[in-house]
């Protein structure tokens, strides 16, 4: 049994709480794998810049990161009181989700399953 008042302990847990901008997209349907290639190539970089390389990245994930990616932006503005200009992404990782599981009718009988990979998507923002 944890020490303290129920109170006390939600106020040391907040206290230890991430206050970096950030956002996340739960149940993307995208594998980690794929997802983590666009992901790849932003981690580091500038908003403005990591926001033209998902522009013209032709990956399909790269769409929804784009999305994500405004709504981090948007979080820091609004929530934190950041500028967009000083910002660049801290961190940004996919975590796996749920898979649906899926039948493909086979010759002779059988079935084939198919595996629908889904995954979690993180994106953390900071000031330079």
């Amino acid at each position: 049994m944890a020490k303290g008042h129920r109170s006390q302990i939600k106020r040391e847990r907040n206290a230890q709480k991430d206050t970096r901008p950030s956002a996340k997209l739960s149940y993307a349907r995208v594998s980690v794998q794929k997802a983590c290639f666009v992901l790849d190539a932003i981690r580091g970089k500038d908003v403005k810049t990591a926001l033209a390389i998902l522009a013209y990245n032709p990956r399909y994930a790269s769409s929804l990161l784009e999305k994500l990616l405004k709504s981090a932006i948007a979080n820091a503005e609004n929530n934190n009181g950041m500028n967009a200009e000083n910002l660049y992404i801290a961190e940004c990782y996919a975590n796996k989700g749920p898979t649906m599981k899926r039948v493909k009718p086979r010759a002779q009988g059988r079935a084939y399953r198919i595996e629908k990979r889904t995954s979690h998507i993180t994106i953390v923002l900071d000031e330079r």
